[in-house]
């Protein structure tokens, strides 16, 4: 298919793939993967197929129960609904690079541990995110906002040095944008404050330009959030999550992938370095 303003990627045949072990190709489609009122814990019946919640889910692995495998089915029930949504990539407008980052304070009821997550935006396209758990424990949700961003900050280091590399290194400064006021003060004060004199010197090293974005425009809580419907469809579709569209018959390049998201693995930084090279190729 001839090159025109954009690229999509989906992943559709990993998504059979996932539907048909459980037996869940003939499932009802839902809006959301999951539900805002549902919360985990270790205990409860054990589940008769461990190796199939395995093969789902990373949570509770050592002994997953009936409970667990019941919540994981709004999430195959709403990759069922979503076969065909892929991850678009526009023409960008501009070079800018812009990262999101936030955290679900304390959400683990059984360790206190938070969920921190960042989405990174070249001209526009996403082309890095992650969410993962603290490893751990703080009473301050300043600390753990601050942590975010430190955690976010090397994505955003390696991706500029990539484009000093090509010669096409942004005009404008990368912006890093946290919906936590707190954390933000701790970040762009040199001075630090005595309750901050335990976080690991580590995570000091961020001095990005770093802006406050409210919560409803915090895309990132997509990613550490279970969302009701309206704000988890306006965050995805910001995001460039969409089914094909009708210019894909002419203007898209469509690209299958079978295994690709935004972690660390090596196909992982190949996929993220074509998009960005793809970036810079079309805004010449």
């Amino acid at each position: 298919m001839e090159h025109g303003d954009g690229l999509f990627f989906f992943q559709a045949k990993y998504a059979n793939d996932i539907l048909t072990r459980p037996e869940m190709l003939n499932a009802i489609s839902v809006s959301t993967p999951l539900s805002t009122t549902d919360c985990l814990v270790s205990q409860g019946s054990s589940y008769f197929d461990p190796m199939l919640y395995q093969y789902l889910v990373s949570q509770f692995l050592h002994a997953p129960a009936v409970d667990h495998y019941q919540a994981i089915k709004p999430i195959l029930r709403y990759i069922k609904g979503t076969l065909a949504y892929g991850l678009h990539f526009n023409s960008p407008p501009t070079s800018s690079l812009i990262g999101y980052t936030n955290v679900e304070w304390a959400k683990c009821t059984e360790t206190c541990r938070s969920t921190y997550g960042y989405s990174i935006f070249l001209g526009g396209n996403l082309f890095s995110w992650s969410a993962k758990k603290q490893p751990t424990v703080s009473p301050s949700s300043c600390e753990y906002g601050y942590r975010s961003m430190a955690n976010t900050a090397p994505e955003i280091v390696w991706v500029t040095h990539l484009l000093l590399e090509l010669h096409a290194l942004p005009s404008d400064r990368p912006t890093l944008l946290c919906d936590n006021r707190s954390s933000l003060l701790l970040n762009q004060n040199p001075i630090f404050h005595k309750r901050a004199k335990h976080i690991d010197i580590g995570y000091h090293f961020v001095q990005l330009y770093t802006r406050f974005v409210p919560m409803s425009l915090q895309l990132t809580n997509i990613f550490t959030k279970s969302l009701p419907r309206p704000p988890y469809e306006n965050f995805r579709s910001k995001l460039g999550v969409a089914p094909p569209s009708l210019r894909l018959r002419g203007g898209y390049v469509c690209v299958c992938v079978s295994r690709w998201g935004g972690g660390g693995g090596i196909r992982d930084k190949i996929s993220r370095y074509l998009i960005i090279l793809y970036n810079i190729v079309v805004s010449f």
